[in-house]
């Protein structure tokens, strides 16, 4: 699996916004690796910069010296809606009658299709096959008869799925997060001004302070000059529909998302994961580097059972071999996890083992690092896992397999074990997520899990009453 995107916003007193843009970016990478940007205002003009491929690549030399202005918002994306290329890379800037627009989306729209069809035949004219830019032409159409805060409301009102977007409108930066909250934002206050990133561990990178969570359906609005924000509550939903693999997976260990600290989080999961399926191994190892918080809360709650194991490293991981590492035969496939991977043999030898990992999606890494594992020595492998099995697709703007590639979809937990050759596997339940999130089902969207969804999704089930915008017409209600 990977991320979608992470966006960022920042509103300054008397500094260029371009270099922190570009730190926060590098804090927001593992959330996008296809392409970054930034875009910024002078006061009188917008300036952009949008390349593919990671931050360091995307930015030379003077690159940032010529995006002037003290505001601007900046992206990296990984894409699940719209082609690799730079068409669909963001933030995706665009000049009207009113003015200058630019904006960074992570998430993923529903109705996306339907919207552009009708911009489309009202003679909007579209470069890309993003969803990012159907937002744009919205929110562009809908300035030019309302001002900022009933634009975006009205847009809000057409829009249909996840998304948690900045936006800039001439030199103000807004926030906007989707009235269920799927995705994380937070806004926080820096000692020259304010910022708003997908996970406060931007903030933290700039030295600043993280106030809060921007609130489902809220729209926040950073002052020009860097001095405050202003905050607009522009939809109420019954019930949320946090994305709860963000706790799990996406989100950095040392973010705040949605209140709580995802390190701790992982932690706890890891315990529960002890509580419910616990088996008493030699050694408690994670698959690096997202299982390794699991581990520790895991490896804990055996030891205060009483039981005598170890946590240790058992994995080595190469930090220098890309995730797109393309092999075109089931040969090379497996040399590639030897490549990524290569085991601590003295953990492992003549040893009984429990791996740890957030998930297992096609199976075929869980596979061969078992075979590592035996190769290495290991006398039993015990898996478990810190989410339930996945089952279902995810539409929300995570870059996840078919169903007919799930290795859980549609089969039983033994069935997956003989699969992946190990002695035993195990996941953690759904009750054990909520409970260590201190939340309910209800306020989560668990569509990967569940097979049921939080919006309107063609084909699928829904797991509560969803009324999905009509999109013929000039949507009301954004006069209030």
């Amino acid at each position: 699996m990977h991320e979608k995107c992470g966006v960022v916003g920042v509103a300054l007193r008397d500094r260029a916004a371009a270099r922190p843009l570009y730190y926060s970016l590098y804090a927001l990478q593992h959330r996008g690796q296809e392409s970054a940007g930034i875009v910024t205002h002078d006061g009188f003009q917008q300036h952009s910069h949008v390349e593919m491929g990671l931050v360091g690549d995307a930015f030379g030399p003077g690159d940032l010296e010529e995006l002037n202005g003290t505001t601007g918002i900046g992206h990296v994306r990984y894409p699940t809606a719209g082609s690799v290329e730079k068409s669909c890379a963001q933030p995706f800037s665009v000049s009207f009658k009113s003015g200058s627009l630019g904006l960074s989306h992570n998430g993923n729209l529903v109705n996306a299709d339907e919207i552009r069809q009708e911009l489309a035949e009202s003679g909007h004219a579209f470069t890309s096959d993003g969803d990012t830019e159907v937002i744009a032409h919205d929110l562009a159409r809908n300035l030019l008869e309302e001002d900022l805060v009933r634009a975006v409301k009205r847009t809000m009102s057409r829009i249909h799925g996840s998304y948690a977007l900045t936006i800039m409108h001439d030199d103000t930066v807004l926030g906007l997060r989707d009235p269920k909250g799927n995705r994380p934002l937070v806004v926080g206050e820096l000692e020259d001004g304010y910022v708003i990133a997908s996970e406060s561990a931007a903030i933290d990178t700039l030295d600043g302070d993280l106030v809060r969570d921007v609130r489902p359906g809220e729209l926040v609005v950073l002052h020009d000059d860097g001095t405050g924000f202003d905050s607009y509550q522009l939809v109420e939903a019954e019930h949320t529909a946090h994305c709860f693999f963000e706790h799990v997976y996406f989100s950095r260990p040392d973010s705040v998302i949605d209140g709580k600290l995802v390190y701790e989080v992982r932690r706890e999961l890891g315990r529960k994961l002890w509580a419910e399926s616990g088996v008493a191994t030699d050694v408690v190892m994670p698959v690096p580097d997202s299982g390794r918080s699991f581990a520790s809360g895991y490896a804990e709650a055996a030891v205060e059972d009483g039981v005598d194991t170890e946590f240790a490293e058992g994995l080595m991981k190469n930090r220098y071999v890309g995730r797109t590492f393309i092999m075109p035969t089931q040969d090379e496939r497996e040399r590639a996890v030897r490549l990524k991977l290569n085991p601590i043999r003295s953990t492992i030898e003549g040893k009984t083992v429990t791996i740890i990992d957030d998930s297992i999606v096609r199976g075929t890494t869980s596979t061969q690092l078992i075979d590592l594992l035996r190769d290495a020595g290991a006398e039993e492998i015990h898996v478990r896992i810190g989410a339930p099995p996945i089952v279902a697709p995810c539409y929300m703007g995570i870059d996840m397999a078919t169903r007919e590639e799930l290795i859980a979809a549609d089969r039983e937990v033994t069935d997956v074990e003989a699969e992946i050759g190990a002695d035993s596997l195990a996941y953690l339940s759904i009750d054990a997520i909520t409970a260590a999130l201190e939340t309910d089902a209800a306020d989560l969207c668990l569509g990967c899990v569940t097979g049921e969804y939080p919006y309107d999704i063609e084909g699928e089930a829904r797991d509560r009453e969803v009324t999905k915008p009509a999109v013929g017409g000039r949507a009301a209600g954004a006069e209030d």
